[in-house]
Formats: C-alpha cells, sequence, structure tokens
C-alpha cells in the first residue's frame, strides 16, 4: 500500500476491487493450474471494461477487461486487478505490457503475484513506465481465493482440505455403519462443488470397502476430480464401482512396492493408473512421498474426504492445510461409532492440531466450521 493512501481513495478503490475479486471467483474450478483473476477498468467514476479469467490457456483476465472496453477510450484509467499482471510469455501475451501499451493511467493490484516467472516483475515493468501502481487493496481477500495457486506455485505440492460430516457428537456414521445421510442436502451440495472446484479427491481404501463409493461430481457441467485411493496393500476390489468407471472418470491407486504384482496389472489393464509409492515405517504409503508424486502429476489440490484413519495419518504427516467440517444438529452416540479422525491420537492436548483462522456459519440445517491447520512445534 502507498503511504499518504487518502481515505476517500481508499474506499473508492476498495469498491472497484470487491467488483474485480466477484468477477474473479466466476473462474473457480476452470482455471487450474492457474489462479483466479478478476479485472475492472474505470475512468471518471464509470467502469468501461470488465474481465476475468475464464479458462486455463484462454485470455486472462486484463486481456478481457480490454476486450470488454472495446472503443471506448480508456487512456488514463485506472485497472483493477486482483493479481498482479503477469510479465512473461506464457500461452498468453505478458499482461503488463497490455497495460503499458493501452496508456493505463493508474494500477490497482490485490495481491502480488508469488508465481517466480512474475513476483514482482510485472509491477516493475508498469512502474518504469511511468505508471501509478497501488498494491495490497483487498490483499488477504484476494490470498484466500487463490489460496490454491498460492500454495502450489510455490512448493509444487497439492493444497489439502479436509472434509468430514458429523453429528453434534462427533460421528460419522453410527456404530452399525449407517452414515448416509447425516449432513443435510444443501452440505452435500456444497461439497459436489468442491469436487469440480479441486482438481483431485482422496480417500482411504477402508471408505473403499465399507461404502464402495464413486466419489464423483454430479454437478451437470462439473468437472472431474481425479479421485485418489490410498491402498498400501492393493485391497481394492476389481469390481468395485471405482474400478469398474475407471476409464470413465481418472482413478489413481496408491500403493507401495509390496502390492500384489498381478493384481496391479489387471487393474492398469482396467483403466487404474497404480503408483508405487515408498513406505512409511509401518510398511503403510508414505503420505508425503505421494504429495510430491502428486504435485509433478499437476494436482495441484486435493479434497480430503474419506476415512477417519487417513485423515490421522494425513494430519500427522501434515499435509493438511484447511479443515471444513459439516455438523449436523442430531446426537448418534455409540463408543465404536466412528469419529472423523481416528488412529492412534495424540497422548497430550498440547500436540492438538490447531485451527486458526476458523469460521462457522449455517447452511441449511448444519452448521460449516472452515478453519487452517496451525504448523505443530
Amino acid at each position: 500500500m502507498t503511504d499518504n493512501y487518502p481515505e476517500e481513495q481508499r474506499k473508492i478503490d476498495e469498491m472497484y476491487m470487491r467488483r474485480a475479486l466477484e468477477l474473479a471467483a466466476k473462474g473457480r474450478g476452470t482455471t487450474t493450474p492457474n489462479p483466479m483473476v478478476g479485472a475492472v477498468i474505470v475512468k471518471d467514476g464509470q467502469i468501461l471494461g470488465e474481465g476475468y479469467h475464464i479458462r486455463a490457456g484462454e485470455g486472462h483476465a486484463e486481456v478481457n477487461a480490454f476486450r470488454d472496453a472495446e472503443g471506448k477510450d480508456v487512456t488514463g484509467a485506472t485497472i483493477y486487478v486482483t493479481l498482479e499482471p503477469c510479465s512473461h510469455y506464457g500461452k498468453t501475451p505478458p499482461c503488463a505490457d497490455k497495460i503499458v501499451e493501452k496508456k493505463i493511467g493508474r494500477v490497482v493490484v490485490a495481491a502480488l503475484d508469488p508465481n517466480p516467472l512474475v513476483a514482482g516483475r510485472g509491477i516493475e515493468k508498469i512502474r518504469k513506465a511511468g505508471i501509478e501502481v497501488v498494491t495490497g487493496v483487498l490483499a488477504e481477500a484476494s490470498i484466500q481465493l487463490n489460496e490454491v495457486f498460492m500454495k502450489y506455485i510455490v512448493t509444487k505440492r497439492p493444497f489439502v482440505l479436509l472434509k468430514a460430516a458429523m453429528s453434534l457428537d462427533g460421528k460419522i456414521a453410527t456404530a452399525g455403519g449407517e452414515s448416509q445421510w447425516i449432513s443435510c442436502e444443501t452440505s452435500r451440495e456444497e461439497v459436489h462443488h468442491l469436487r469440480h472446484e479441486l482438481t483431485g479427491i482422496m480417500a482411504g481404501i477402508g471408505t473403499v470397502l465399507a461404502d464402495d463409493p464413486m466419489l464423483n461430481c454430479r454437478i451437470p457441467g462439473g468437472k472431474q476430480p481425479v479421485r485418489i485411493i490410498v491402498d498400501s496393500h492393493l485391497r481394492i476390489p476389481e469390481d468395485s464401482r471405482l474400478v469398474t468407471s475407471a476409464r470413465e472418470y481418472p482413478l489413481v491407486v496408491a500403493s507401495t512396492e509390496a502390492c500384489d504384482i498381478e493384481k496391479k496389472s489387471r487393474l492398469e489393464a482396467a483403466g487404474v493408473n497404480v503408483l508405487l509409492v515408498q513406505a512409511d515405517q509401518n510398511g503403510h504409503v508414505d503420505l508425503n512421498a505421494l504429495m510430491d508424486v502428486l504435485g509433478e502429476m499437476k494436482v495441484d489440490s486435493i479434497l480430503l474426504e474419506g476415512g477417519g484413519r487417513l485423515a490421522e495419518s494425513a494430519l500427522q504427516a501434515g499435509i493438511v492445510d484447511k479443515v471444513q467440517f459439516y455438523i449436523a444438529p442430531m446426537l448418534i452416540g455409540g463408543a465404536q461409532a466412528k469419529t472423523p479422525v481416528e488412529g492412534e491420537g495424540i497422548e497430550l492436548l498440547s500436540h492438538a492440531w490447531k485451527v486458526s483462522d476458523w469460521k462457522a456459519e449455517r447452511i441449511g440445517d448444519d452448521i460449516k466450521i472452515t478453519g487452517y491447520i496451525q504448523e505443530r512445534r
């Protein structure tokens, strides 16, 4: 943010940046591996053009905003962009060059781009052309919108969201195993939007054996996630719905070198991508090693949706970034009824996984709680 920023101007800039953020969010689920970006061109208090990044490989937000303003004089106008304009050639030309070429008078940016190919170079190029640049306007909102991109572009590892639906007393199923449906219809519909937005969905083999799920996105026209099953001993049934639909919906099964090689060959013949990942000290798939492999496969985000044991292993491995729990207004009870996080757990409360920046909101009949896992010290 620049010094001596007049309060009236700050309010104006935030108003137009909110509109740019609204536009950016329209690209949810379709811009991967690129970020969601929105742009608004304003002159003399009038919006001349708007745009957002619709789909990876197509025009960036700034280009689409200029296209929307075609035939109008944008000389000296202000352009509001939710993420730093790019300065490098990729599938499209640099947006920073387009801004200079159009003789824009002022550029207001929400967040800087952590992409090493950009990382301040876009702003530097614009400033060198004599154009005023203001940064940091609603930066936190832009960063949160692109939390997947912000992590993946720097670490090349997936952003992991742990999701669970549970009763008020913390049960995800009855003692007899019934779990459909604890959460309300509105919550379940939102989860399908998450499956559309995120690149992969992950579950443990226990969930597969118990529920025979499909793990696909059921939104009409929605993007199908890569289905990822952690199956250390390759126990997945060859007649399961996951395997029999592998040619229709991508399926990755992560196992270890100790698996049945003949079964691996049969699964691969059925269209399954079987990954042999190094084992941890317990002979199970090393989840950190799996994250590295999935990152190399361009899986930038994962919805961790199935299995209390896998959830605990993921927390122990430190791969979970965010949690999203749906709490239904019911009590189930039962000492043997399953909970969202199982495994060995912790012995001391000081070792618990703390959740920060959490918020709670009503969704249908449920309460949704989201927050971020703090690093354990």
